[in-house]
């Protein structure tokens, strides 16, 4: 089942899946918002919301893996983990979001209990990055510190800029000694060099700051994106206006302002762009190694990653429990994707 399937990264997928021969169920909150999808492709269409547990329990029976498209995820995937806990069916989704890595993390008991897997994390967030990390732990098994740093160049979903408004003011997150570690938004950059000289980049609380720990165990990780230097001082700003960008009114109104905008990019433009990847890591001794790393645009490779992560699962090649896509899958199932590159330095 994809649920968020009327989404715009769900019917990306679910036209991904249909040109591959699969029938997945669509299912969404809204009947109405779904059914010219459902019926174009023709697949069966369910609606349900994620408020009543019973009605969600019955949404999903008689499926055997949840891939969960229906963001901000910090609202709606708590109840659908829930319920395919209880429905002991597989729960993968492609949040981004620490706070979700993080609550799911903490539920590795229960999954193993009811012997599916929570599989997090399996679109651009995070499986590009997520592997690369295991990857730079392959390199330097004894790495204490780690930066990831990527560079992308299209527009946002309305999921995914909800998501990013929803973190408006809020710190950063950095890795220190294992421990989830606030920090200004803003306050650390760096100059980084993705191939065509160096630039200015800020640190993010990206999802890697919680899976790449799991992944690898290395105590220290950061991670930067590649922004101009004013957008930097932006970001800074962010903190002393966030009573006023966390106002439920401002938040409300920001959403309505996305929701009424572009569903995402167009297929032109996902098609030419690419997603450039620097990871550094270092050991106590000063030892380090770097790896670039490029793939196709985010929105794209997430269908891609998505469906072969459902694939692995649905063939039991996995074990229950919380797994991030490199614990899964290993470090190299990114490269198993289409138009994916590694340079290791």
């Amino acid at each position: 089942m994809i649920y968020g399937a009327n989404g715009y990264t769900g019917e990306l997928i679910a036209r991904e899946a249909r040109a591959r021969g699969l029938a997945p169920v669509l299912a969404a909150r809204r009947a109405d918002a779904l059914q010219p999808l459902a019926a174009e492709l023709g697949f069966e269409q369910r609606s349900f919301g994620l408020d009543d547990p019973s009605a969600l329990d019955a949404g999903i029976s008689g499926v055997a893996l949840v891939l969960h498209c229906a963001g901000p995820f910090s609202q709606t995937s708590r109840a659908m983990a829930d319920a395919c806990l209880r429905k002991c069916i597989h729960y993968l989704d492609v949040t981004g979001e620490v706070d979700v890595f993080e609550a799911l993390a903490a539920r590795d008991a229960e999954a193993k209990r009811a012997g599916v897997a929570l599989l997090p994390g399996v679109g651009f967030d995070v499986v590009p990055s997520d592997c690369l990390a295991a990857h730079m732990k392959r390199r330097l098994p004894d790495a204490i510190r780690l930066r990831l740093a990527f560079k992308a160049a299209v527009s946002l979903s309305r999921g995914t800029a909800s998501s990013t408004i929803e973190r408006l003011g809020l710190p950063n997150l950095v890795r220190r000694a294992g421990v989830l570690t606030p920090v200004p938004m803003g306050a650390l950059g760096r100059t980084i060099d993705f191939g065509a000289g160096p630039e200015t980049t800020a640190s993010i609380p990206w999802g890697d700051v919680s899976t790449a720990f799991h992944s690898t165990g290395i105590p220290d990780i950061e991670v930067y994106t590649a922004v101009p230097a004013a957008a930097r001082l932006g970001m800074r700003a962010s903190a002393w206006l966030r009573p006023m960008l966390q106002a439920p009114s401002v938040q409300a109104f920001l959403k309505r302002h996305v929701q009424a905008g572009k569903a995402g990019p167009t297929a032109e433009q996902r098609a030419r762009a690419r997603t450039l990847f620097v990871a550094q890591a270092e050991n106590a001794a000063g030892q380090s190694v770097t790896t670039l790393q490029q793939t196709p645009e985010g929105y794209t490779l997430t269908v891609e990653t998505a469906l072969a992560s459902v694939a692995r699962v649905l063939a039991g090649d996995v074990r229950a429990g919380f797994l991030t896509p490199s614990l899964a899958f290993g470090p190299d199932f990114i490269l198993q994707m289409n138009n994916v590159q590694r340079t290791d330095l």
